[in-house]
């Protein structure tokens, strides 16, 4: 077998950059197979850093701690992606790096993404290259308004974000972000959101979990819904294009397909993440194998392991703001049958912070939405 195809058994040790709740929840897979991992971030005491076995803290700038740290693991994986490019290659000096650090350098910048994509012929929403405030006031005449500005870099539930309804806005709009390369994108009315998460070995085996339908608050996702409620033929379109998503970035590893859905019933692909996502968390207790262990197999280059759904799910986030009227009753929302509590370990709730998920199971994909909702409500209500 040829070192690229080399598995990587149990009892080897997986390196991660980042540690947050991503990574802890891969850490919890990998230890129950019998890895050792070792996470890398600038943090202490993180999510990840509780269930590793070993947590180094630097800056993703120190080049010399990452290459120590490359040199005592078998593979280094990612948690997220807002990793500088030039730590996964300093990593890949030593141990390979799946997804390969391109996979991240494309990822990272929206315009690098979409460019990466129309030119693959993908179904992406409009875009446009805006430098400075004449390039926004002819890209709004192009495209209309509304619109969206984003920065084209370091962008995640829904930082550096504007939302444009006329023209008259296009200069403190573009006043309100810091100076840098930005994307206009056409504002998409859309009939739902969905995405899907798939996973690709080294050998370009192809996994997935089906669709799964979000609902977003103030930009952050609230509820994940599996499977999504949506027609049969525009499921296998959206899994079709996650996996040709995933040949052409020649990921090896994890993706997910974010996707709007739009009114006349047209696929555009909204983002790209090259990891775990947090629509996917509801697989950890759904399904035979979770969206974490098979970022495990994909990067170890073992087998994938089955991607059967159990029962229908839906997940529910936990932000920072339950704990604002004192702890959540955690007791309620376990005396629900199906339900089940995830918590990150992250030291203090904050507005917006994402600080765990509820997962509810049911005979459909309706009534484990209503019980997810209900759980998270019984928190609040039941303290």
């Amino acid at each position: 077998m040829s070192q690229n195809f080399r598995q990587i058994l149990p009892g080897s040790t997986i390196g991660v950059l980042g540690s947050g709740q991503l990574g802890r929840m891969f850490a919890i897979a990998a230890r129950r197979m019998g890895y050792r991992v070792h996470t890398f971030s600038p943090e202490s005491d993180t999510p990840t850093g509780q269930v590793a076995d070993v947590e180094i803290n630097a800056s993703y700038q120190d080049l010399d701690a990452v290459r120590e740290f490359a040199r005592g693991v078998s593979v280094v994986t990612f948690e997220f992606e807002n990793v500088p490019a030039i730590t996964a290659q300093t990593a890949a000096e030593f141990a390979p790096v799946r997804p390969d650090g391109m996979v991240l350098h494309t990822t990272q910048h929206r315009l690098r993404e979409k460019t990466f994509l129309a030119a693959h012929g993908l179904p992406v929403t409009p875009f446009k290259k805006i430098q400075n405030l004449t390039d926004l006031q002819t890209g709004l005449k192009e495209m209309g308004c509304p619109a969206v500005l984003k920065t084209a870099g370091y962008g995640y539930d829904g930082k550096g974000q504007i939302r444009i309804a006329s023209p008259e806005e296009a200069e403190p709009a573009f006043g309100s972000v810091p100076q840098q390369e930005m994307v206009l994108e056409t504002f998409v009315d859309f009939q739902c959101e969905v995405s899907v998460v798939g996973a690709r070995g080294l050998r370009g085996n192809f996994a997935h979990w089906g669709v799964i339908e979000n609902s977003h608050r103030n930009h952050i996702l609230d509820v994940s819904v599996a499977p999504a409620n949506i027609p049969e033929g525009v499921a296998s379109q959206a899994v079709e294009i996650t996996r040709t998503v995933l040949e052409k970035l020649d990921v090896t590893g994890l993706l997910c397909v974010e996707f709007f859905l739009t009114r006349s019933g047209d696929l555009l692909i909204n983002e790209l993440a090259p990891r775990p996502h947090n629509s996917g968390h509801l697989t950890f207790d759904a399904c035979v194998t979770s969206q974490f262990e098979q970022q495990l197999r994909a990067v170890c280059g073992l087998p994938l392991g089955s991607t059967e759904m159990l029962r229908p799910a839906a997940m529910a986030n936990l932000l920072g703001m339950l704990w604002q009227g004192g702890e959540p009753n955690w007791a309620a929302a376990c005396a629900l049958p199906g339900v089940k509590l995830h918590l990150y370990g992250k030291l203090a709730p904050k507005p917006g912070r994402k600080m765990g998920h509820l997962t509810a199971l049911a005979e459909t994909a309706a009534k484990a939405s209503q019980l997810v909702r209900a759980a998270r409500a019984a928190l609040v209500d039941g303290r």
